[in-house]
Formats: C-alpha cells, structure tokens, sequence
C-alpha cells in the first residue's frame, strides 16, 4: 500500500497562515474510453486548506501536489463508512431482537447514523487538526 496519497492541483490563494489548493476530483469512469458518449463520467472541484510553509518556492497559480498520510485516508474512510455502518446494524440488529417492529428499528437506526454524522460535524474542528495536508511543489 501506498505510504501517501497525492493529488495534483492549483494553488489559488495563499495568505501567511493557510495556502487555498484546488484539486479536481474524477469519478472512476472517468478514465474510460467512453466516457464522453455515456455521461456518467463527473469531476468536482474541491478547495484544500494546506498551512502556509513560510519557505515556499511556489505562488498562486502554480501547479503544485497535495500530500496526505495514507493512514489518515483509511481513518477517513472508518470515521466515514465503516463506523456509520456499524452504527446502523447494531441498532437495527438490537431493536429487533428486543422485538420492536421492522420500521421502527429501521427508523431508529437511521436516526442513530444521523446523531453520529452530528457528532462527527461536531467534532470538526478537532478532526481538521488530525488530517494535515503538506504541499509538494
């Protein structure tokens, strides 16, 4: 497995605190050859804030790669996916064996993925300080 995840991008602002980076994100079939003819294939444009380095030899407008720790990605895919699924089975799997009805469990699990996502977004600002991109000019 790869030790980082990169993506090249634009820087688009700096400021002596954070540098703004614009990546562009490609669906999987964007690759295929057919991609034009079907219209399934998307991109989106996303901005990453990157701290400032105070030595930087690249300006706006420079094309430049935004660096990652592969081990931060895989704990956003956890935080993201895995854990909400959990959430959401053992709520599912628990209400039903206690014997309430299929909606209401479904109901309530749904519910309990959505109180997580609020804890999650809660707890934004303490997640933004543990995924730190670095830029590579």
């Amino acid at each position: 497995m790869k030790e980082e995840v990169k993506h090249t991008g634009k820087v688009v602002s700096m400021n002596p605190s954070q540098t703004t980076v614009q990546i562009v994100s490609h669906s999987a079939c964007s690759a295929c050859h057919a991609a034009g003819l079907c219209g399934m294939s998307e991109y989106a444009e996303k901005a990453i804030q990157v701290p400032t380095d105070p030595y930087a030899s690249y300006g706006v407008g420079d094309e430049v790669q935004v660096v990652l720790k592969a081990s931060m990605g895989m704990k956003a895919v956890w935080l993201a996916y895995v854990l909400p699924l959990f959430v959401l089975m053992a709520v599912i799997l628990g209400l039903i064996a206690l014997g309430v009805g299929e909606v209401v469990s479904g109901l309530a699990g749904l519910g309990a993925v959505g109180l997580y996502y609020l804890g999650l977004w809660l707890l934004r600002d303490r997640l933004r300080n543990d995924y730190v991109f670095t830029i590579q000019a």
